[in-house]
């Protein structure tokens, strides 16, 4: 799933619990079933509540609602998820609490909360499709293959907006005569999986989907999957049998199942939630407790002993291949060669202050405010200049996948000692190399552990350049 449907999966989470706070404050407000006579304040039915949505919210978490399905179909699941909801209200009550819970003061607020989801969700269905009815929030969509399935998918695609995808063309791997081909079923591109990268390349193609047939292969599959993480796209397999369904991530794409072969732990919100919320503590905590004090006196020592500004902003790659502003403590003098030459340990640009700055990696710091706006990620792949990305997405398999989720301050590959320069390319293939186990790995556990190791291991350092 995309970046932007992630977001919006933790903006309705927060929805979410915005309403229900109001429909718990309205139910106590009314004192439905006597709540006032209760040994519980309101804050404690409150905490209660949303504790357990959340825990009912992460037991959902891998079927994307609310992005794609009819909206029908959406508000059946509501009312299942509710279900759920319900029961984990009992049981965390039970753990809790000996004393009993008024079902009128339940259902109550069961009741309004359900009713204002329908309201709210409706609203959020009808922008929505407004916006991806005019092309905005839509991604292009390649097709591979020119099968049944892959008709109906084109079908569903311009029939369904909400589903946020425009075609673009389909690819052929049999041997079809493409005079064959209908018009409106058209741009079709000949060739097969030996022109894929330039095709995707030609149309600009942000998401692939490959249809299964009889001319392909196991083979073909593995090429496919190759050149997508070759040039930074994700591939879904739709398969018309059901053997691969029990070997691969399953997804579903309205009512049509569809194979995820790039599937990585953080496409699962529960794991995305967590990793955020870790952001946000971490970064907020800096930002107010030493970036606040931190700032002036590094502002004026940097202003002081050098002519420039304060920070030094720099076009690096981060999530899904796309650029932002990555910010750093200005640690160099002013000169022409910052956005192509990395720097060396005896970099004559570096100033006195920077120095020092570089050693203890205080210049990385203010990469903590990208963390808080969700730039970046306190643990993750280290973003590259821009010219590095051109440069070695050229020269290494695979390593515009590291681009799959948000880059962090530190990473896997730099508390094992891959940070710096990286003038030999066996370097950065084993940063792509622990880049890559990271990301397909990935546990909140395993980010504590990344942290403590570059706070407290001599041979781990922030930043990557």
């Amino acid at each position: 799933m995309t970046e932007k449907e992630n977001t919006l999966l933790v903006l309705w989470l927060l929805v979410d619990l915005l309403v229900l706070t109001f429909s718990v404050t309205i139910a106590y407000w009314l004192n439905v079933g006597n709540v006032y006579d209760s040994v519980h304040s309101f804050h404690f039915y409150l905490f209660h509540v949303l504790f357990s949505w959340v825990i009912t919210y992460l037991i959902f978490s891998n079927n994307y609602l609310y992005l794609r399905d009819s909206y029908k179909y959406r508000v059946l699941r509501m009312l299942k998820k509710n279900l759920v909801f319900i029961g984990i209200l009992i049981v965390t009550f039970f753990f809790i609490s000996k004393e009993s819970y008024s079902r009128w003061f339940l259902f109550s607020y069961i009741g309004i909360f359900t009713i204002g989801e329908i309201i709210v969700y409706k609203l959020v269905y009808i922008v929505l499709r407004k916006r991806r009815e005019k092309g905005k929030s839509v991604k292009k969509a390649l097709l591979i293959g020119y099968t049944d399935t892959s008709l109906l998918l084109k079908e569903m695609f311009k029939n369904d907006s909400m589903m946020g995808y425009k075609f673009v063309g389909f690819v052929k791997y049999s041997e079809r005569n493409i005079s064959e081909i209908p018009e409106h079923h058209l741009p079709f591109f000949a060739g097969d999986t030996s022109n894929l990268e330039e095709i995707i390349k030609q149309t600009g193609a942000e998401v692939v989907f490959s249809a299964f047939s009889v001319f392909q292969t196991k083979n073909s599959i593995q090429q496919q999957l190759a050149i997508c993480n070759h040039c930074g796209v994700r591939l879904y397999l739709i398969p018309e049998t059901a053997d691969y369904l029990r070997r691969h991530k399953l997804e579903y794409l309205g009512n049509l199942p569809i194979l995820n072969p790039q599937w990585i732990p953080l496409d699962n919100i529960g794991n995305r939630i967590l990793k955020r919320g870790l952001d946000l503590f971490v970064s907020g905590f800096v930002i107010l407790f030493v970036f606040s004090w931190l700032f002036p006196v590094l502002g004026i020592i940097i202003k002081l002993t050098s002519k420039g500004p304060v920070f030094f902003l720099q076009e690096r790659t981060g999530l899904n291949n796309k650029n932002f502003k990555c910010l750093k403590f200005r640690s160099m003098k002013i000169n022409a060669d910052a956005d192509t030459l990395q720097a060396t340990t005896d970099d004559p640009r570096i100033t006195s202050i920077g120095r020092f700055m570089r050693k203890w990696n205080i210049d990385e710091l203010p990469q903590f405010l990208n963390v808080f706006i969700g730039q970046m990620s306190l643990v993750g792949p280290r973003p590259h200049m821009l010219i590095q990305t051109q440069e070695y997405s050229q020269q290494i398999k695979s390593y515009l996948s590291r681009h799959y989720i948000k880059p962090g301050i530190t990473g896997w590959a730099q508390v094992n000692g891959f940070r710096g320069e990286t003038d030999e390319l066996w370097k950065m293939e084993k940063r792509i190399e622990y880049d890559i186990e990271y990301i397909n790995n990935y546990t909140f556990a395993w980010d504590i552990k990344i942290l403590w190791l570059t706070l407290f291991s001599e041979d781990a350092y922030v930043g990557a350049g």
